[in-house]
């Protein structure tokens, strides 16, 4: 097994992505596989400057090869909204809940509903970036939460094609087409996981 720490501490998106990448012989390690990792502030103006700073600054600080998603949710409506904020929507103290419930407050009456979530992943080792990868999913918003898998907006979005929210599908329909899917299946594709 190929092992890769994962720069983050969303448990949701450590088990998503290590199912991803098992297959391909990647075992994905935690942040507590090794001791912790420090907090990195994300303060980019984009996916991929948050993913590339989380990668870079958690390899050199714990000398490990590091994989980093950023991600988010975009609302064509909402130009763009809550895009790089969307774990922090709501704003401080929100949480999944609260996120959702500001969505479906700002998207009251409107029409166009359409969506896409985009995912970045990034590959750094304690030599600096070794590439980055991005995938996306395009959907609908529905006016109300429905199943109870996934996390984040997953209640709420519809990937075109499909009836059931992403928190309805089951965990593996919805890796196979997922940003972070889509993401991690890039990346795999260009090598980056790959020890150099």
């Amino acid at each position: 097994m190929n092992d890769i720490l994962a720069a983050t501490g969303n448990a949701h998106k450590v088990l998503e992505m290590s199912a991803i990448l098992a297959p391909a012989g990647i075992r994905l390690l935690r942040p507590q596989d090794v001791g912790g990792i420090p907090e990195v502030i994300e303060d980019g103006a984009s996916f991929r400057e948050n993913a590339v700073k989380k990668a870079c600054e958690i390899a050199a600080a714990t000398g490990r090869r590091v994989v980093a998603d950023d991600s988010g949710l975009e609302v064509a409506a909402l130009g763009g909204e809550p895009g790089v904020l969307s774990a922090r929507y709501a704003g401080a103290g929100g949480n999944d809940g609260r996120n959702v419930r500001k969505l479906l407050d700002r998207l009251a009456g409107v029409a166009d509903r359409r969506a896409r979530f985009v995912c970045v992943i990034a590959v750094a080792d304690p030599t600096g970036l070794v590439g980055t990868a991005e995938g996306e999913v395009r959907g609908q918003i529905i006016a109300a939460p429905r199943g109870d898998g996934g996390f984040g907006y997953d209640p709420v979005f519809v990937p075109a094609g499909h009836e059931q929210t992403f928190a309805e599908l089951p965990a593996a329909l919805k890796n196979g087409m997922s940003h972070r899917g889509n993401a991690l299946a890039a990346a795999l594709a260009q090598g980056l996981f790959v020890a150099g």
